[in-house]
């Protein structure tokens, strides 16, 4: 269906909202609150979400104007259908995207399954939910903010699960996320919190489903045991020369065939892909990473504490506590010369691109997705629809200004800023990085100019600043995510001086950044300006253009106005295609864990629900377990078989076992399988309760199952960056990825199982006396 047939479809739904409107006006507001209980009970009887949209949209509606004296937009009410027939809506800045958001979710709602609004940061989070949690508590509703001020604080699994149980959610893409994993840890089904996922509205979209994407969410577990390979792997890197024993092309660093003989020889081994040399190939990929990927005050600075504050790459905001996985963050403290942190394990990991495609129902609105709208569609599933503004954009954007280098572009661009602010305009400087807030702020103090900084270091604060950004004579320096969800209102008598005046200087790394930025300017039909300044000299060129054009440029060559202006749209397509790619890879890369993941979860879900699991299943997973040990062990000894006993069945060899003839696999395999039933029949003996004995089982196999399930996330964390430095023409590296991890995922079933046997049959079981009763206790092998 086209943009055009999908937007007559939403508005023929719009006229049938108007229709309802004289009508929800005359109720009384106990008549307009009842009507949520009836539109349930209509539910219950059969009709569906579509049935009742008309007259849901027009009573919330006529809420959102008694309770917060707003009446939404026809643009407004298209944007709440669109959103619930699950698009992506492209609403221009400053139309009231907050708004838009109660009516879908009042009607989703509505099925008591839950309805979660997801926004960039805890501020905007907690701001909606205050605001338009009016709205929703005056219609009968329960709404709760699933994030805290203070990121010191945290909820208790308690207190999540009375959030998760409202019927609106109102919450960060992170938290979200670390829940949603976090509520697949625990130990006991009373402890779980969240719902099934079954609708999601993502505010600011583009941010979470695009920029966001590729930064995954992991919990870090237990220490591992610490490497001393960081400082040796990061020397070797130091000797290696580009083009010779590496190359680098598109964000990827892979050794040659020659740099991988000279590892050989280096490290004194014979296969550096060998398993057994699994170690060192990591290790060395991580440096060589770290030294050709991860460049200083890019994409990470140095604390004054001495440690490694990675910077974010949407909004170049500095994330403290923050760590790169896999060692990746060991392997720049190595190149830094800083000591190296403790590595952890990965207990859980899950992509903002799998996590959202587990809803039910998605959909989002952003004012710059429709750029973007193909590979929403191949990521997501989803498509794309622009609504009409409400009132036409009156904001006039000027032709960007091209500059050979960095100097003349500054300085013109301030020149602009400085003839503007001298009428009284407003102006918001949009640069590209926390250290351009920085130099444009001291280039304004030399002028004596008043201004506010805004660098995405704290997003409550940045929203009160950018509100004020409208006002008469305002001069505000921001990156361009800074305070993003917030709008820049004019103050009095800034219409008449032409309204705000954007001053972007950089091209940045994509047109919807660029378009994000242009929008702060002309909300709501205002009059604004925008112009751009750009130039050879911009990051978007130094990592994206040509060697042979950076190698001109680095000699100061001339070039004509046209052919910059080539030269740096073409860089930013360039790191725009880069990115679709990049962002492919991961959603590749975290298909494999989430097909696994499922699966796990799906069977961890299961026991906690109580599933029983038979005698018979577990005589069957003896029966695996024996078969793979004879197997491995054709002509197997006395003292192998005892090992084995003691290890996995029983902490004591009885008699008969020195009579067993070793040599008939037959009898050994029934001999073993008889010692596991009676060690069965030993616990049911002692726990005496067919109840106890089935929660005892479910136990020792979750806990099995989980302790394999670690080991595997954090392997799959290793092996990912392990095979990218195989990235050479002989090696198809996802194949490759694809085939280890799944042999890894085998012998993880395998661990599981002889883990499971172990704590059944190894597991000291006996009760205790509280305050609810008699109590059992499990201590395992």
């Amino acid at each position: 269906m086209g943009q055009k047939s999908k937007l007559a479809q939403l508005y023929r739904i719009l006229e049938r909202v108007h229709s309802f409107k004289d009508h929800m006006e005359k109720l009384p507001d106990e008549e307009l609150q009842g009507l949520t209980e009836v539109f349930m009970e209509r539910l219950h009887k059969g009709e569906t979400l579509d049935d009742l949209l008309p007259e849901a949209f027009a009573a919330i509606c006529e809420a959102d104007k008694r309770v917060l004296g707003m009446f939404p937009f026809d643009a407004q009410i298209l944007g709440g259908i669109a959103l619930h027939k699950g698009y992506l809506a492209e609403m221009n800045t400053g139309e009231g995207k907050t708004l838009v958001a109660t009516m879908p979710l009042y009607l989703n709602a509505l099925t008591k399954r839950g309805a979660i609004l997801v926004t960039t940061n805890e501020y905007l989070a907690l701001r909606d939910a205050e605001e338009m949690g009016q709205v929703y508590k005056f219609m009968g509703l329960s709404v709760s903010a699933g994030v805290k001020e203070s990121e010191s604080e945290s909820f208790s699994n308690k207190e999540k699960k009375a959030i998760y149980d409202s019927d609106i959610v109102y919450t960060t893409h992170s938290i979200l996320g670390f829940d949603y994993l976090l509520n697949n840890l625990v130990t006991s089904k009373n402890d779980r919190f969240m719902r099934e996922l079954y609708y999601v509205i993502i505010d600011e979209a583009d941010a979470v489903l695009l920029d966001s994407a590729q930064t995954p969410l992991v919990i870090s577990g237990s220490p591992r045991v610490q490497s001393n390979l960081y400082e040796l792997a990061d020397f070797f890197v130091t000797t290696l020369r580009e083009g010779i024993e590496y190359e680098k092309e598109d964000k990827k660093v892979w050794l040659t065939e020659e740099g991988v003989r000279y590892a050989e020889r280096f490290f004194r081994i014979d296969n550096f892909y060998d398993e057994a040399y699994f170690e060192i190939n990591r290790h060395v990929i991580l440096a060589l990473r770290a030294h050709a990927l991860f460049e200083m005050e890019k994409e990470y600075v140095i604390s004054s504490e001495g440690t490694i504050n990675l910077l974010d790459g949407a909004s170049g905001r500095s994330m403290p506590g923050v760590k790169l996985r896999g060692g990746q963050h060991q392997a720049i403290e190595a190149k830094e010369r800083l000591k190296i942190s403790q590595e952890t394990r990965s207990v859980a990991s899950i992509t903002f691109q799998n996590l959202f495609l587990l809803f039910e129902k998605l959909s989002g609105m952003s004012g710059t997705i429709s750029d973007a709208a193909e590979e929403i569609l191949n990521v997501y599933h989803t498509e794309v629809i622009v609504i009409p503004p409400n009132k036409k954009v009156a904001r006039i954007d000027m032709p960007d200004l091209f500059f050979r280098d960095a100097e003349s572009q500054f300085a013109a661009a301030l020149e602009k800023a400085i003839e503007i602010h001298k009428t009284g305009q407003p102006v918001l400087v949009v640069v590209t990085t926390i250290a351009e807030t920085e130099l444009v702020s001291k280039m304004l103090m030399n002028e004596g100019i008043s201004h506010s900084v805004l660098n995405a270091n704290n997003a409550f604060w940045e929203a009160g600043i950018i509100k004020e950004a409208g006002k008469k004579s305002a001069v505000t320096v921001a990156t361009s995510m800074a305070g993003r969800g917030t709008d820049i209102k004019l103050g009095q008598g800034v219409r008449e001086l032409g309204g705000l005046a954007v001053i972007g200087i950089g091209r940045l790394v994509n047109v919807r950044q660029e378009r994000q930025s242009r929008g702060r300017a002309g909300r709501q039909g205002d009059p604004g300006l925008s112009i751009f300044y750009v130039s050879l000299e911009d990051d978007v060129v130094k990592t994206n253009a040509p060697s042979k054009i950076q190698k001109m440029i680095e000699q100061n060559r001339s070039f004509p106005r046209w052919k910059m202006k080539s030269i740096i749209n073409k860089a930013q397509k360039l790191g725009e295609e880069l990115a679709v790619g990049s962002r492919k890879s991961a959603t590749d890369y975290d298909l494999v864990l989430q097909r696994q993941r499922a699966l796990i979860y799906q069977t961890r879900n299961s026991l906690l629900d109580g599933e029983k699991v038979e005698r018979e299943q577990i005589l069957h997973i003896a029966d695996r377990v024996i078969g793979d040990f004879l197997d491995r062990s054709p002509e197997i000894s006395r003292k192998e078989l005892s090992r084995f006993i003691l290890d996995h069945i029983s902490y004591r060899v009885d008699e008969d076992f020195l009579s067993l003839p070793l040599e008939d696999q037959g009898e050994v395999r029934r001999y073993l399988l008889t010692k596991v039933e009676q060690s069965i029949d030993k616990h049911e003996e002692v726990i005496g309760n067919e109840h106890h004995m089935d929660e005892f089982v479910r136990i020792c196999i979750l806990t099995a199952l989980d302790e394999a399930w670690v080991e595997q996330v954090d392997y799959l964390q290793q092996l990912r960056v392990a095979v990218s430095g195989r990235a050479t023409a002989q090696r198809n590296v996802m194949f490759e990825y694809q085939n280890e991890s799944l042999e890894s995922f085998r012998k993880m079933e395998k661990v599981s199982l002889v883990n499971a046997m172990r704590n059944i049959l190894l597991s000291d079981v006996y009760f205790s006396d509280d305050k609810d009763g008699r109590r059992l206790n499990i201590i395992l092998p």
